[in-house]
């Protein structure tokens, strides 16, 4: 067969090896979010140098920045897909950026997997067929926030802080479908800019409705500005913040740890950080696949850990290929995961997908900051 031909046939796959594209955020106002991919890069090298990549063929995985502006993301997904000629995407960072290419990538059918985000929109296998998030959505942990407030005080008034974009409106809609009608009268909602410097003048608003209860649907920094501010102002409102900002290193310490006691989040992954873990084997083969591939970086980031355990995923659907790296079999590989477990998902969490079910993970355990680490409660939802 011509060389050209198969080229042309199989994207990204030569007979040594298999390439796989990712744009994120190594600049810009999310940045810290960029070590996902070089831990994902990194978890890729290992599987290269340990068992010589994945059917034979090493893995070369090309991350590009986008600086989190959707322009730069689809310049940049063209280049991986048109010139870099790449197999698929994997664990592109952000809704607004992963938006700017979802049609292009769909259109193509360029698999287009378990990104970085938390909207609900990502699950919508009937419009993007090619398209799988990774976490549980934004709307479904609103949903949980929402009714844990309920639980506490059944006439609770609740406050939402949300980014301007498709994952912050999921915290509205989560919001919607637990308190339909109720909603106007229960809840206050204010949105920020992703550029905006700082989000005191929301929190002062919100804070004078009197609210029990602030929802954090933020991102990045914006996590630790919300649970500083919150205690700054003295707002003794419960707090919960998004899975996404629950990293000690990335928002609690910056917040300062004595401010976020109190504060609520979900999980579904084992906090690296947290010495209850400290002789888990899947932490400890975590802590050590950082301390060789990753040694600059800190193995109790939670990014890093949520790189590593994604990329683990992946390699999973990539050996359910066997050998067949063609775009088709890919997908029907990554619609194909049953009961997986993973060593850094918590007890009972299982990946499973199907072509009409494009949410891998739909369990959570409620957990709350104790001062010094974060203390799980209740069971899993």
């Amino acid at each position: 067969m011509p060389r050209f031909a198969l080229a042309q046939s199989l994207p990204g796959v030569t007979a040594t090896e298999l390439r796989i594209g990712n744009t994120t955020s190594l600049s810009g106002p999310v940045s810290a979010l960029g070590t996902i991919a070089k831990a994902q890069g990194a978890y890729f090298k290992m599987i290269n140098e340990t068992q010589g990549g994945v059917g034979g063929r090493k893995i070369t995985f090309i991350i590009y920045d986008d600086g989190f502006a959707p322009p730069k993301t689809l310049e940049m997904a063209r280049r991986l897909i048109e010139q870099d000629d790449v197999a698929f995407l994997f664990g592109n960072l952000g809704t607004g950026p992963n938006s700017a290419i979802v049609k292009y990538v769909n259109g193509l059918g360029v698999p287009h997997l378990f990104l970085s985000v938390n909207g609900d929109k990502w699950g919508d296998y009937q419009t993007y067929p090619w398209t799988m998030p990774y976490a549980p959505s934004a709307r479904t942990e609103a949903q949980i926030f929402v009714k844990h407030a309920l639980a506490q005080k059944a006439n609770a008034k609740i406050a939402i802080l949300y980014q301007n974009d498709d994952l912050g409106r999921d915290f509205v809609a989560g919001a919607k479908d637990v308190l339909g009608n109720q909603y106007d009268s229960v809840v206050k909602a204010l949105s920020y800019e992703v550029t905006d410097a700082t989000v005191d003048s929301q929190l002062i608003q919100l804070q004078a409705t009197g609210a029990d209860a602030l929802i954090s649907g933020v991102t990045g920094k914006f996590g630790a500005m919300s649970i500083r501010k919150a205690s700054e102002l003295g707002w003794k409102a419960t707090h919960y913040i998004t899975s996404g900002v629950s990293s000690v290193n990335s928002t609690i310490n910056p917040a300062g740890p004595e401010r976020a006691i109190g504060v609520i989040t979900s999980v579904y992954l084992k906090d690296v950080s947290d010495p209850v873990w400290a002789e888990d084997p899947g932490v400890k083969g975590y802590k050590a696949f950082m301390a060789k591939y990753m040694p600059e970086a800190s193995a109790n980031e939670f990014y890093n850990a949520y790189g590593y355990m994604v990329a683990m995923v992946m390699r999973q659907v990539l050996e359910q290929c066997k050998g067949d790296f063609s775009r088709k079999n890919i997908m029907a590989q990554a619609n194909n995961l049953k009961n997986l477990e993973n060593p850094l998902l918590l007890p009972g969490v299982k990946v499973n997908t199907s072509p009409t079910d494009h949410r891998p993970l739909e369990q959570m355990q409620l957990q709350r900051w104790n001062g010094k680490q974060w203390e799980r409660f209740g069971s899993i939802i």
